[in-house]
């Protein structure tokens, strides 16, 4: 499932990995504001082999990474239409005595260009080689060289990889670029988990048990996840919704939860050393936590007054939990520290409000909220406040459609989520101020619970 970059060897020139620990030339949160002017001509192909093959991995690299960053909110892209100098026939690196078909930075500064990259690819014993170059045009000074080498067909994985390299050289956090997603899609007429890339690419069957799989979730590591099936107990007819954990590394999975009713939407602790969920018992769902082995180490809830209390979500430092539950009339969202102490109710409008799920800095909730009869993404600081409506969307018929299910991207900056607008449940992901939606899917299948990994390669 989770897929390396196998063979690609990244190496740094030029400027060290300590690039990215001295002061980010866009600083997270204010790049709203105002957009950079980025200057990504086409890559200059250098070398012998321009076969077709060769040809369409260098575009796809170059496409790969100029969607990532377009996407990414920090850049505009100029339009090549507007360039001063033939980039095919000149240098990626700048004019000098020693490099007289070098590039002018007053080229790219006349465009107002506040970076620039340059960058070439060549072949060599059938292996891609990319070296790029990014400038800061206005101190006309290199920020950092990169050169990455992978076979033809991982094109899109060093796309992705390069753009992440980018951010990071600019921002000092990386993009979210090589993360996953993880759902449960009804194609095969049941309900499956899958994964895929976070742009709905390479999307893989995980489970095939012909029944019904629902809130699968990563562990912090990214090496397993956990998910629930119904099942039957043997010699009884009854159906029982079970956790598994999936073991990637091993390529197996077990029970971890088989209690009598619900074993369902756990969230592992950042550690991956314990699982909170929701167990039922055959009575009133509450929340427990386990060990990796399905012990149980502690009951957390205990209702109060049978009220459920299920979709658990552990904040990034462990300490707190965030959950749904309906023990003041209407399922609303609450927090408790990991331990089941300090209750807090944070949500108090709407008639539904579900699927809590924190940001990577712990500093903001995103939830589903019901007004009418339709839901929305909302966000909210942790401590209940400032509540901000992510979605808003409409049907074909001009009814309002829902949009359920956020999951933070694993810089925090985006949410993965579920919308019905075109009658089928397909995913979508969009940034913390609402403008800038994408479509992940697009097929005539419905999708449910997806879940960004929190790592990030």
């Amino acid at each position: 499932m989770r897929k390396k970059i196998l063979n690609t060897i990244i190496l740094t020139l030029f400027v060290g990995a300590s690039a990215f620990a001295q002061e980010p030339l866009i600083k997270v949160g204010t790049a709203k504001a105002k957009k950079s002017e980025l200057a990504f001509p086409i890559f200059n192909q250098v070398g012998p082999n321009k076969t077709t093959d060769a040809l369409k991995a260098g575009v796809d690299v170059y496409e790969t990474a100029k969607r990532n960053l377009e996407l990414s909110g920090y850049f505009n892209v100029l339009s090549p239409a507007g360039f001063l100098e033939n980039t095919a026939t000149l240098s990626v690196r700048p004019h000098s005595t020693e490099n007289p078909s070098g590039f002018k930075f007053n080229s790219w500064k006349t465009l107002n260009a506040e970076f620039l990259i340059r960058t070439t690819y060549s072949f060599e014993s059938n292996e891609m080689v990319i070296e790029s170059f990014l400038y800061n045009v206005n101190q006309e000074k290199l920020i950092i060289g990169k050169r990455y080498r992978g076979s033809l067909k991982q094109a899109t994985q060093i796309g992705h990889t390069f753009a992440n390299d980018i951010l990071e050289s600019v921002t000092g956090v990386k993009g979210f670029f090589l993360s996953k997603i993880i759902a449960t899609t009804d194609k095969t007429g049941y309900k499956e988990v899958v994964t895929m890339n976070w742009d709905g690419s390479q999307m893989d069957s995980l489970t095939s048990d012909r029944s019904v799989a629902i809130s699968p979730n990563w562990a912090p590591d990214g090496k397993s996840v956990i998910y629930s099936i119904y099942t039957r107990k043997v010699g009884s007819t009854q159906q029982n919704l079970t956790m598994f954990v999936h073991d990637f590394v091993k390529g197996r999975r077990a029970i971890l939860s088989n209690r009598n009713g619900l074993n369902s939407g756990g969230s592992y602790s950042p550690d991956g050393e314990f699982i909170y969920l929701t167990i039922s018992k055959g009575g009133t769902p509450n929340i427990y936590k386990l060990n990796t082995k399905g012990q149980e180490v502690a009951q957390l809830t205990r209702g109060p007054a049978g009220a459920m209390n299920v979709e658990v979500s552990v904040s990034p430092d462990g300490s707190k939990l965030a959950f749904s539950s309906d023990r003041g009339g209407n399922p609303m969202i609450y927090t408790m520290n990991s331990d089941g102490s300090n209750v807090k109710r944070l949500t108090f409008q709407g008639k539904y409000n579900s699927t809590p799920s924190w940001s990577r800095d712990g500093k903001k909730i995103a939830f589903a909220g019901q007004i009418n009869n339709y839901f929305d993404i909302f966000v909210m600081d942790a401590d209940g406040s400032n509540i901000t409506r992510i979605t808003t969307a409409y049907k074909a018929n001009g009814r309002r459609a829902s949009n359920e299910d956020p999951s933070f991207s694993p810089d925090g900056r985006f949410l993965v989520y579920t919308s019905n607008r075109t009658g089928k449940n397909q995913i979508y992901i969009n940034n913390l101020e609402g403008d800038n939606e994408h479509r992940v899917t697009s097929d005539s299948y419905n999708y449910f619970k997806p879940k960004w990994s929190n790592n990030i390669e």
